[in-house]
C-alpha cells in the first residue's frame, strides 16, 4: 500500500486548464524537464482523432483548443491584462510591444496565452532544469522572443530542426512555396548549470567505408589508424620506440608505459617505415555527437504500431531522445499539453517520474489506455488521476460546468469511442449518438455496433423510445443509456420491451448468448462497478505494443556517452602509400 501511494505521488495525470494546474498544483522548482507541444494554427482544430478498427477515419473529432487562440474572447483580454500587471517588467513590456506592432489577432492571442504558461513553467523548473518547446515554424520566431525574455538569451541552448515528413508540395491556389517538412524545437535551460547526457547517432555507411576501411584478420573488427605523435612534449614523451623516433619536430603523444600497454593489447600497427599507429576500433566508438538537425527519426507512418490516431502525435523515439539527453532516471518530466501522452510514455519507459496535463477528458482517457497497454499501469493505483470525477457529486459538477466534457468523460467509463455531439448539434446533424463500441460476431465475424447515449439532466421514457429508433436507423446491435438521475420504472419497462440481441459467438451472463438490447446504468452504477453486459470487444483506442520500463536504457538510435572520444578526422587516417 505504501509503495502504491509513493508511485501515485510521483506520477500524475491532470484534467483541466494547464495554467490553473501549474499555478495551484505544481510546486516551485520541482520539475527537472519540461516538454510542450502546444497547438497554434487557428485555422485548424487540434482534435483527438480516432479511427475505426478498419483504419478509416472516424467522424469523432473532439476539440481541445478550437476557440482558445482568438483575441475576440474575454479570456484573452483577461490574460493580457494579467501579464501586463503581474508579470516581470521586461516580460510585460515585451508582450505589450508585440501586441502593439502586430495587433490584436489570433497570433497575439496565442502569444498571450503562451506567455502566461511559460512564466509558470519557468517557475516550476528546478535551477538545473531544461525546457523543450516544440512548435510550427510559422510561430517559432515570435515564441523565441517570448522565451528569450522569460528564460534569458544566455540560457538559450539550441534550435533543433526535426524533419517530420518527406518531401511534398505545399503549393496552394497557384502560389509557389517551399514544402513544409520540418518542426522547430527550442531548447532552453533555467541556468548555466543543467542536466546534460551527450547522445550520439550512428555513423553513416559512407563514413565507415571511408574512415574504418581496415578489417582485422581473425576478428573481422573494423578499425582506423590514428596518429601517436604530438606537436609539443609532455612528460615522458622523448624516447625511442623499437628503434624509431617520431617525425622531426614531433614527440610521442603517450608515455612509454602507455605505449607498452598498447603493444600488449595488440593496438599498434607498424607501417613500412616502422612508425607505430594506434588501432581505433569502430565498435568502441560512440558515434556522431548529436547535432541540431534531426533527420533520422521519421514521423509515425499510417501503419506504424505505435500510431494511436491522434492528429499531432509525435514519435516515441523523438521524446526518448529529448528525455534521455536532459534528465536522469528518477527525475520529473512535465508535459503541459499532453494530447495522446507520448512524452509521458517515453518518461515511463526511461524510468523517469512524470506529470501530464490535458484539457479534455478524452485525451486523459487515451493516456490511461496507453499506459495500460504499454506498461500494465492502472489509474489511481500505479499513478494518480486528478480532475476527473470520482463520485456522483463530482459528476454533477462536471455536467453543470461543461456538459460536453461530461459526455466525453461518461463515455470513457465504458471505453467507447466518443462522438463529437457538440459539432453535430451546431450543424443541426445531431444523430443521438455520444459513443460507439464495436465488436465482432457471427460465423463470418462481422463488425457489430453498440451505440452509447449520455444524459446529464432529467430523464424520461421517451428518451428510451428515441434510443430504440437510433438502433433501428443505425442497424446497431445494442444501445447503452448512461444517466445521472435514476431511471423511472417506465424507462426500465421501455428498455425491457426492446428484447435481446442474440450472439452467435459470445455467451452472456446467463450463459445463453443473449444480451439485453437496451441497457440502462446510472453514473453511480458505473462508478461502483455495476457495468453493462456486453460481448467481448477489441479496445476502442488503437494501442501501441507493450514495452518495459528500462531506466538508463539506450534507445535504438542513441549511444550513451561512455565510449572513447570523437572520431578521427580525415588527416588522422591518411597514410602515404610507401608507409603502408
Amino acid at each position: 500500500m505504501e509503495k502504491d501511494a509513493r508511485r501515485m505521488a510521483d506520477n500524475t495525470l491532470y484534467y483541466g486548464d494547464n495554467l490553473d494546474i501549474l499555478r495551484h498544483r505544481i510546486p516551485r522548482e520541482s520539475v527537472d524537464l519540461v516538454y510542450l507541444d502546444p497547438p497554434f494554427n487557428s485555422n485548424a482544430d487540434y482534435n483527438v482523432i480516432f479511427r475505426e478498427q478498419s483504419g478509416e477515419q472516424s467522424a469523432a473529432q473532439i476539440k481541445a483548443f478550437t476557440d482558445t487562440w482568438h483575441w475576440n474572447t474575454h479570456e484573452t483580454e483577461r490574460a493580457y491584462e494579467d501579464v501586463l500587471t503581474n508579470a516581470p517588467d521586461n516580460v510585460a513590456k515585451m508582450l505589450e510591444a508585440l501586441v502593439t506592432f502586430i495587433g490584436r489577432n489570433d497570433l497575439t492571442a496565442y502569444l498571450v496565452m503562451m506567455t502566461e504558461r511559460l512564466l509558470e513553467l519557468h517557475r516550476v523548473l528546478k535551477p538545473t532544469g531544461s525546457l523543450y518547446l516544440h512548435c510550427d515554424p510559422s510561430a517559432s520566431h515570435y515564441l523565441k522572443v517570448v522565451l528569450d525574455t522569460i528564460f534569458g538569451p544566455k540560457n538559450y541552448r539550441s534550435e533543433i530542426v526535426w524533419k517530420r515528413s518527406s518531401a511534398h508540395s505545399d503549393t496552394k491556389q497557384g502560389r509557389a512555396i517551399h514544402g513544409h517538412i520540418h518542426d522547430v524545437i527550442f531548447f532552453y535551460t533555467k541556468s548555466d548549470k543543467w542536466t546534460w547526457n551527450p547522445l550520439f547517432t550512428p555513423y553513416t555507411q559512407d563514413y565507415i567505408d571511408d574512415f574504418y576501411r581496415h578489417i582485422e584478420p581473425g576478428t573481422g573488427r573494423r578499425y582506423q589508424l590514428d596518429n601517436l605523435t604530438a606537436a609539443r612534449p609532455g612528460g615522458d614523451t622523448e624516447y625511442e620506440w623499437k628503434g624509431v623516433k617520431p617525425y622531426q619536430g614531433r614527440y610521442w603523444a603517450y608515455s612509454r608505459a602507455n605505449m607498452e600497454k598498447f603493444e600488449a593489447e595488440g593496438r599498434l600497427y607498424y607501417t613500412k617505415s616502422g612508425q607505430p599507429r594506434y588501432k581505433r576500433y569502430l565498435d568502441e566508438m560512440p558515434g556522431v555527437p548529436l547535432q541540431d538537425l534531426w533527420t533520422d527519426i521519421p514521423p509515425i507512418g499510417a501503419r506504424a504500431t505505435e500510431r494511436l490516431g491522434y492528429q499531432t502525435q509525435k514519435p516515441l523515439a523523438l521524446l526518448e531522445r529529448i528525455i534521455a539527453a536532459s534528465s536522469n532516471p528518477g527525475d520529473v518530466v512535465l508535459d503541459s499539453f499532453c494530447g495522446c501522452g507520448t512524452a509521458i510514455a517515453a518518461a515511463q519507459k526511461l524510468g523517469r517520474r512524470w506529470i501530464g496535463i490535458d484539457i479534455t477528458h478524452l485525451a486523459v482517457s487515451l493516456m490511461k489506455s496507453r499506459l495500460k497497454a504499454m506498461f500494465g499501469l492502472d489509474a489511481n493505483k500505479d499513478y494518480a488521476v486528478i480532475g476527473e470525477p470520482t463520485d456522483v457529486t463530482g459528476a454533477r459538477q462536471l455536467a453543470q460546468d461543461d456538459r460536453y466534457q461530461f459526455q466525453y468523460w461518461a463515455v470513457s467509463l465504458v471505453e467507447a469511442t466518443a462522438q463529437d455531439q457538440e459539432s453535430q448539434r451546431k450543424k443541426g446533424a445531431d444523430k443521438g449518438i455520444d459513443g460507439i463500441i464495436s465488436f465482432m460476431d457471427g460465423a463470418a465475424r462481422r463488425r457489430q455496433t453498440i451505440v452509447v447515449q449520455v444524459k446529464s439532466g432529467h430523464v424520461t421514457s421517451s428518451q428510451i423510445r428515441d434510443l430504440k429508433g437510433v438502433l433501428e436507423r443505425e442497424k446497431a446491435a445494442i444501445g447503452l443509456f448512461i444517466c445521472l438521475e435514476p431511471p423511472t420504472r417506465d424507462m426500465n419497462d421501455e428498455a425491457v420491451s426492446a428484447g435481446f440481441y442474440t450472439s452467435d459467438l459470445w455467451p452472456g451472463r446467463r450463459n445463453d448468448h443473449r444480451f439485453p438490447r437496451i441497457q440502462l446504468r446510472t453514473i453511480a452504477d458505473l462508478l461502483s462497478g455495476n457495468d453493462f453486459e456486453l460481448p467481448p470487444r477489441p479496445v476502442q483506442f488503437k494501442q501501441a505494443g507493450r514495452v518495459a520500463t528500462t531506466p538508463g536504457m539506450r534507445t535504438p538510435d542513441l549511444w550513451a556517452a561512455d565510449a572513447p572520444s570523437e572520431p578521427a578526422t580525415a588527416d588522422d587516417d591518411t597514410l602515404d602509400d610507401d608507409e603502408m
